[in-house]
């Protein structure tokens, strides 16, 4: 009988992926998709303004880098962001596992020598200076901290977060994570059920930008409109119940858009700010400078005194320190203003373990010019209550979506109409009310500053803590070279509407 050769056998061949998997990886659409806002920021960096978060906090006794360290490791790090790269591709970005992540990149020390003459403070401040304009690797996860492990007795931490990563309203939250006794870490979390990858990922991306533009964090800038116009938003969304809405539901949503249209047409018509030394093209090279805290107590009692809130006195003060500078370096101020961009929260509470930015601003204009402390607290105060049921928080946040669709340039141009708009990005926030300690060691003083964006050059930043508020400023050395002087500037603005308040008879605020 004949024999047969033996049949070759057929070599394994890995399957083929689908057309749509190809091509996802011809476009880069890997990983988790970057929000459209995130995209926005991530791609804001510029030579002269670096979109870090940076902040400072101040130990003592002074801990170790090891304890800092494992520290991190427990209750940073489950934080998924925090073990992420960011990418940009075809159609915006991705979040991806870095595959080669070390804390050790992330989490280092440095030594810190006074130059002859100056104090561990003015050194501590040259740093951070130097570092809010020292990019971080974009190779690797978009975070850093530096410790100072002998700073004036104790230590110093310096922080750079990118903010891509969050807002500083999250951030806060997740550095407080990191104190003793903090909240635990989420257990490593992992992308949402149904969360969908590359080239899906990229098409749902693109319809939620483009298609439902409507949805909670909607919802809850409209909030800020009132209640009623928020409930309003039902028939928006779901309009088949409109029939019984009745007519109440009708008029909020007629005040709804003549709110939204004059909302509007104040930011498209907002003219460009007012030609300080403050403004002008920032050269890349920053100042930092913070005071010593303040009670708050003595902050709520002139508040009380003259029916004002704590925000309207502190930002008075604010107004009052810048107007003094530019006084003091020969500028007539008289009856000129600056615009201020401030961030406005826009997360609901079932929101708030999320990273990501998740907050529109607003503009706020300072009364530089006004030299009589009480006149300028109320006139903070009537600007702050005309902003309240401003929906320019969402409208802002709107256009930061819509940037992160563009491209680069086209973004850049969009964005860029705000510097020509603003001379100073000031944020205010409330921390802990009691003091907090870290690995073992007191939380003395604690100080951020957010980015400045476009051309804007001054950063101006207040924060409660322990009982007293804190007030920094960062500052392009261009437009700023001695933000120290604003500094010192509000201590005597705020003991002069101290002075002045305690003196006013009962009654006559």
């Amino acid at each position: 009988m004949e024999q047969r050769p033996p049949r070759a056998r057929r070599r394994k061949t890995a399957p083929t992926p689908p057309p749509q998997a190809r091509l996802a990886e011809a476009l880069g659409l890997e990983g988790e998709r970057m929000s459209r806002v995130d995209t926005a920021w991530l791609r804001m960096d510029s030579p002269v303004n670096l979109m870090m978060i940076v902040g400072v906090w101040i130990l003592r006794p002074g801990i170790t880098l090891e304890a800092l360290r494992e520290r991190v490791r427990e209750r940073l790090l489950p934080h998924r962001r925090f073990v992420q790269c960011a990418r940009e591709d075809a159609t915006g970005a991705h979040w991806r596992d870095d595959p080669d992540f070390r804390l050790e990149r992330h989490v280092v020390a440095r030594a810190l020598r006074p130059a002859r003459g100056s104090t561990a403070e003015q050194a501590l401040q040259a740093r951070v200076a130097e570092l809010a304009m020292q990019p971080l690797d974009p190779a690797h996860p978009l975070w850093q901290f530096e410790l100072v492990e002998d700073h004036a007795g104790g230590s110093a931490l310096i922080a750079r977060i990118h903010h891509c990563i969050a807002d500083g309203i999250a951030l806060i939250r997740v550095m407080m994570g990191l104190v003793d006794g903090g909240d635990a870490p989420p257990a490593k979390d992992r992308p949402a059920p149904g969360q969908r990858h590359g080239l899906d990922a990229a098409e749902e991306w693109l319809a939620d930008s483009l298609v439902r533009p409507l949805g909670s964090l909607t919802a809850r800038a409209l909030d800020l409109a009132g209640g009623g116009v928020a409930r309003s938003l039902d028939l928006l969304t779901a309009p088949q119940q409109g029939l019984s809405a009745g007519l109440d539901q009708a008029v909020d949503l007629a005040r709804l858009g003549g709110q939204l249209v004059s909302d509007l047409g104040a930011l498209a018509l907002m003219p460009d700010d007012a030609p300080t030394r403050l403004k002008g093209q920032p050269m890349g090279r920053k100042q930092v400078a913070w005071c010593q805290p303040i009670p708050l107590d003595e902050v709520k009692a002139i508040g009380k005194g003259l029916n004002c809130s704590v925000n309207d006195v502190l930002l008075a003060c604010v107004a009052g320190a810048i107007g003094g500078y530019l006084r003091a370096q020969g500028d007539d101020t008289q009856g000129q203003e600056i615009r201020a961009m401030v961030p406005v929260n826009l997360r609901e509470q079932a929101d708030d373990g999320q990273l990501g930015n998740r907050f529109g601003l607003v503009p706020l204009v300072l009364p530089i010019g006004l030299e009589n402390p009480i006149e300028r607290v109320y006139a903070v105060r009537e600007r702050m209550n005309a902003l309240k049921g401003s929906l320019q928080p969402l409208l802002t946040f709107g256009l930061l979506s819509v940037a992160g669709l563009l491209v680069k340039p086209a973004q850049d141009a969009l964005l860029g109409l705000f510097g020509r708009k603003t001379t100073a990005v000031m944020t205010n926030v409330p921390g802990p009310a009691a003091r907090l300690s870290l690995c073992g060691a007191t939380l003395e003083q604690l100080m951020f500053w957010v980015p400045q964006t476009g051309t804007v050059g001054l950063g101006v930043s207040i924060l409660s803590y322990g009982g007293g508020v804190q007030f920094g400023v960062i500052a392009d050395s261009a437009l700023c070279p001695e933000p120290q002087r604003i500094i010192e500037a509000f201590a005597p603005e705020f003991r002069g509407l101290l002075a002045i308040t305690l003196m006013l008879p009962w009654g006559a605020a």
